[in-house]
């Protein structure tokens, strides 16, 4: 019998898992330049969690994308869909709030959803996050994009395009909602399947439809900034003129939405015209309800997800790639018993002070030894056999310009750390 990998999942192979790590290390950095402090959330969670979070509303939740099951308890849990709501449960069930007035923290981690596989976007992905909460000031609405910005400039992308809007508050939002909905309702039986379940539970969506039906019956659907309630379009306005002093250039896109039901205020997402239709690599936006919603005191937030396989494409579509690791500094050869042990000592001495060595441990001979130390990459084969164990050395050759020295054991460690 022979496994495959399950549909919608993939393995990160030794050759390409550089680039990961590339992303991923990237992204911890900029964020402590940020003052964003890390947490790591448990892989699932409680499904009531995901139920009040992101709405029962939401197509994660309707279109039955989450992953869901009984443990052996008879508890309901799920593989966490999206990264916000569990940062929130952290949030409360930690009382990080009682650190001071404004919490900021990163995640990376899998996201699991029960979706058709996409280009960047498989059943199980990946991604880096970040969450700012108790602060309504829209300049950290600007300071998160700021920071999604650096982020991307520090992988040397810069073909995204960044796209901005308001998807109101509960003052203002079911308003717009009555108006969106007497404009589609006439053309609502030509539109697809997704719209037309979309038309209660949550049209807002239905102007994110990406069937060209369905875009040119809401192609004049009333925009959402006219409908916005004072405080909604003072904080965009707010959000963007700091943007404006960092030199980000955002789109005013009326037809931007977002999929989670907890979402107010600023929404945003960059896309990057080299990956095609599935074009986000980065997106997030305002949700100062969920905490509540979650049993907290109303506490305003605003964060970010950025698909880390999305993130790989568009670094694939600018050729921006990352320098591989150095490969091992040594390759330890050895041909007999005795300069079988003195290799085994002389592996662990290199490695004990950092140098990266490696030896063969399939009994080959000196010419597949050989071989393998120039396929690795080595630098230098340390060769030992019995004349090498006889006179306490080893000849050393370096493999670049093929120059071979005997050096004896005792300097031997120190002469390949120089």
């Amino acid at each position: 019998m022979r496994f495959q990998a399950p549909r919608g999942t993939h393995d990160v192979l030794p050759g390409d898992s550089f680039r990961w790590r590339f992303v991923e290390e990237t992204f911890r950095e900029v964020c402590r330049r940020f003052g964003y402090a890390e947490i790591r959330t448990p892989t699932f969670e409680d499904t009531q969690l995901f139920l009040r979070g992101i709405g029962e509303g939401s197509e994660i939740v309707v279109d039955k994308q989450m992953y869901s099951f009984n443990d052996p308890g008879g508890d309901s849990l799920t593989l966490r869909p999206e990264g916000t709501a569990p940062a929130v449960r952290a949030f409360l069930e930690n009382s990080l709030h009682a650190q001071g007035p404004v919490t900021k923290v990163f995640y990376t981690g899998p996201i699991f959803r029960y979706e058709r596989p996409q280009s960047g976007r498989l059943r199980e992905h990946h991604q880096c996050g970040i969450e700012l909460f108790g602060s309504i000031d829209p300049a950290a609405d600007a300071e998160v994009i700021q920071l999604g910005v650096r982020y991307l400039r520090s992988l040397d992308i810069r073909g995204e395009e960044i796209h901005i809007n308001s998807v109101g508050c509960p003052a203002c939002r079911p308003a717009y909602l009555q108006v969106l909905r007497r404009y589609v309702k006439p053309h609502l039986s030509e539109m697809c399947g997704n719209c037309q379940r979309r038309y209660e539970a949550n049209p807002l969506r239905i102007l994110d439809c990406k069937v060209d039906v369905c875009r040119a019956a809401t192609a004049d659907a009333p925009p959402m900034h006219d409908s916005l309630c004072g405080e909604c379009s003072d904080h965009l306005t707010g959000c963007r003129e700091v943007l404006d002093l960092y030199g980000i250039e955002c789109v005013l896109d009326d037809r931007l939405v977002r999929g989670l039901d907890y979402y107010t205020k600023t929404a945003f997402e960059f896309l990057h015209g080299g990956l095609g239709a599935q074009s986000a690599v980065l997106s997030g936006g305002r949700y100062d309800g969920l905490v509540e919603e979650c049993g907290g005191s109303p506490t305003p937030g605003v964060g970010f997800g950025s698909g880390v396989e999305r993130v790989l494409l568009a670094m694939e579509a600018e050729q921006s790639q990352p320098v591989a690791p150095e490969p091992i500094t040594a390759f330890v050869i050895t041909l007999g018993d005795a300069a079988r042990k003195a290799g085994l000592k002389l592996l662990a001495d290199l490695r004990a002070v950092g140098l990266a060595a490696d030896t063969d441990y399939a009994g080959r001979s000196m010419k597949a030894q050989m071989k393998e130390a120039n396929r690795c990459g080595a630098r230098y084969a340390v060769i030992i056999g019995e004349d090498e164990v006889a006179h306490n050395a080893a000849t050393v050759k370096d493999l670049a310009t093929s120059e071979q020295a005997s050096v004896r054991m005792e300097s031997l460690v120190g002469s390949l750390v120089e």
